[in-house]
């Protein structure tokens, strides 16, 4: 017993070591790391060829271990953790492989035509996978990589298991090669940057002799970004005759994940046609066209679109995702433009600058300097043909139109002294804008109008300016002469106008004494009616009261003969009516028949002359007993006669005074 007790602990020891190697062969991997299996010896051998043994061999197994608990023979396998793959959102993940078909001699990248499946070594292998870095990329997403075979790079680390330091410091330039083309996150163009990407490839079959960029691939171009998915399947433009180089296909808005190691990106600027221009593309690449200019036209080649050459058609005003290292597009103004011969001015497309004012030398061999404005349109169909002859407006501005403007003018200067120069400008301008309408035609351009300015002389020369003092001078006489004429003139029309004014105010009343004269005269034709009425009214009253005065009368006269009848006589008569009309007079007159106061003059004689009224009326009384007749039918005596005068000469006699010294 114990002699047996040794080998029993030395049973125990062993068993203790063999359960210890056997449960030695058990890993655990956790679920977010891989395991890469080592084999140590094999009956089969090492490997032959390639880096992984595919057969069994001893080597690195392709086949890894995902998370869990594996048994692996104890010795004969070595198991090395290494993290899951990971690529962020929106980042890109680039693999190196280790294993794999070498490179062709123009491959830059590995063919990924036949496998990417870079989560199967076994089938990457097999299909012909390449080694070194691979044209396919990782997107987004977690992936079981055997990091032995391959290397991913991303931009928060590099996932790999290190084999030695050469190879570490290759991973490690390559990462920063793609660091610098910003190649972990996609290509991204918005569209309100209003850039394109112009992409250069670097991988492929290199560019025919003499050209200079890259065809679009593919028979249909617009079919062409679809097939190869712009740039990001490298595979399929290789596959469909794609080069390396610059890339005449744009890339235009949008999100591109593109293996920048595969191509590269340029952002330009797109190509934008204003408004009052179109664009005329001179394009370098492309196959040779038939030149649709004609035979006779020989300056350039006018080909149609996507073709080498001008193209006949011009690019009309928007923006366009226009490769300008393919070709180049000249902007030609469609609006009038206006060419200035003047020193310091310029037009605002600046085709001008470079021009100066036209130097003449007159007939009467004064130098001036002519400035001048011509003022151009082009026609946006003839555009292409102005580009291929001249290749751009400045230039057909200064070398043929400044040249052509310049000798125009020359000539007409010669021809004229410089004071027709300046008097006949606008008959000049007028001719140069026909004449030279033809040879602007000639160069497809449309002379629209040809302005001159106002010559001037040399800096320093003041024979123009005393040419013009002069004629300002005589310009200013012949002012003063004809406004003294006018002065004149004016001075006429002012008399005119005073004798007119004058001939108004007096009218006035011209007007008013022909009215006052109408107004009379209808007033004298109104009285002498009146008059005519009245006196044909008084005639009949008169006629009425005759009638009535001679009935009267009649009447009167057969009393009175009947009064005288029975008085005795007519004499009778005649003193009583004389009696009865004096005693009347007094009685009206209140004059007293015996006088107050009795102022004698005389002796009181009879036939003195100085008897009173008184006493001629007794005489008269007394006449009848005197035996005097102081009627009679007959001749009157004396005596009648001189009581008739007495008694008449007292009926004249106006009412006299007290105080005359004659009786009142």
């Amino acid at each position: 017993m114990g002699a047996f007790l040794p080998f029993l602990v030395l049973f125990v020891i062993l068993a203790g070591i063999v359960v210890v190697i056997a449960l030695s062969g058990i890993r655990f991997i956790s679920n977010n790391q891989i395991g890469i299996v080592e084999k140590r010896f094999s009956g089969r051998g090492s490997i032959r060829s390639g880096f992984l043994a595919l057969h069994g061999e001893a080597g690195y197994q392709p086949q890894v271990l995902r998370g869990g608990l594996h048994y692996l023979t104890p010795f004969q396998y070595a198991v090395h953790t290494a993290p899951l793959v990971t690529i962020p959102q929106g980042k890109i993940g680039y693999v190196f492989a280790r294993d794999g078909r070498p490179l062709e001699p123009t491959q830059v990248l590995a063919d990924n035509a036949a496998t990417a499946e870079y989560q199967d070594v076994t089938a990457f292998l097999q299909a012909g996978g390449q080694r070194g870095p691979q044209r396919r990329i990782l997107r987004e997403g977690t992936y079981a990589i055997n990091l032995i075979q391959f290397v991913v790079i991303t931009e928060e680390k590099v996932f790999s298991l290190p084999l030695n330091r050469d190879e570490a410091e290759v991973i490690k330039r390559m990462a920063e090669v793609i660091a610098e083309r910003k190649g972990f996150r996609p290509v991204i163009i918005k569209d309100t940057d209003d850039l394109v990407g112009i992409v250069t490839v670097h991988d492929g079959p290199s560019l025919p002799q003499g050209e200079i960029i890259a065809l679009v691939v593919g028979d249909d171009p617009q079919q062409a970004a679809t097939y190869h998915n712009n740039f990001q399947d490298p595979d399929r433009f290789l596959a469909a005759g794609g080069r390396r180089g610059r890339q005449l296909q744009a890339l235009v808005e949008g999100t591109y994940y593109i293996n920048r190691l595969f191509a590269t990106v340029e952002m330009i600027p797109k190509t934008v046609i204003e408004v009052g221009h179109v664009g005329v593309v001179v394009s370098y690449t492309g196959e040779l066209g038939t030149d649709l200019s004609g035979q006779e036209y020989r300056h350039g080649e006018l080909v149609e679109r996507g073709k080498r050459g001008v193209w006949s058609e011009p690019l009309l005003p928007g923006k366009y995702a226009f490769n300008t290292y393919a070709g180049k597009v000249v902007a030609v103004p469609t609006t009038n433009i206006i060419l200035k011969w003047i020193r310091n001015e310029v037009g605002a497309h600046r085709f001008d600058e470079n021009l100066t004012e036209v130097s003449l030398i007159t007939k009467d061999a004064f130098e001036p300097s002519l400035p001048l404005s011509v003022v151009v349109h082009i026609d946006y169909q003839k555009a292409p043909l102005v580009i291929q002859r001249f290749g751009d407006i400045k230039k057909l501005v200064e070398q043929t139109l400044d040249p052509m403007v310049s000798a125009y003018f020359k000539n007409v200067g010669q021809t004229r002294t410089l004071i027709q120069l300046l008097q006949e400008r606008s008959t000049i301008q007028l001719v140069s804008s026909q004449d030279m309408k033809e040879k602007f035609r000639h160069y497809n351009l449309e002379l629209e109008e040809v302005l001159i300015g106002t010559p001037s002389s040399k800096p320093g020369d003041q024979q123009i300016e005393t040419i013009l003092t002069q004629l300002r001078a005589r310009q200013v006489a012949e002012e003063q002469v004809e406004t003294y004429l006018r002065q004149q003139k004016a001075a006429g029309q002012e008399r005119e106008l005073r004798e007119a004014q004058a001939r108004a105010e007096q009218q006035r009343n011209i007007t008013e004494s022909e009215l006052s004269i109408t107004v009379q005269t209808n007033q004298g034709k109104a009285e002498y009616m009146r008059a005519q009425q009245q006196a044909a009214q008084i005639r009949t009253l008169a006629e009425a009261e005759a009638e009535r005065v001679a009935r009267v009368g009649i009447a009167q006269a057969l009393a009175t003969e009947e009064q005288v009848r029975a008085y005795g006589g007519p004499q009778f008569q005649v003193t009583q009516t004389v009696l009865n009309r004096f005693a009347e007079a007094i009685q009206q007159s209140r004059v007293d028949v015996v006088p107050r106061i009795m102022v004698g003059g005389g002796s009181g004689q009879a036939g003195g002359g100085s008897g009173s009224i008184m006493e001629a009326l007794l005489t008269l009384l007394l006449s009848d007993r005197l035996g005097l007749k102081a009627f009679d039918q007959g001749e009157r005596s004396p005596e009648v006669e001189a009581l008739r005068a007495e008694i008449r000469k007292t009926m004249q006699k106006p009412e006299a005074g007290a105080g005359t010294g004659t009786p009142a």
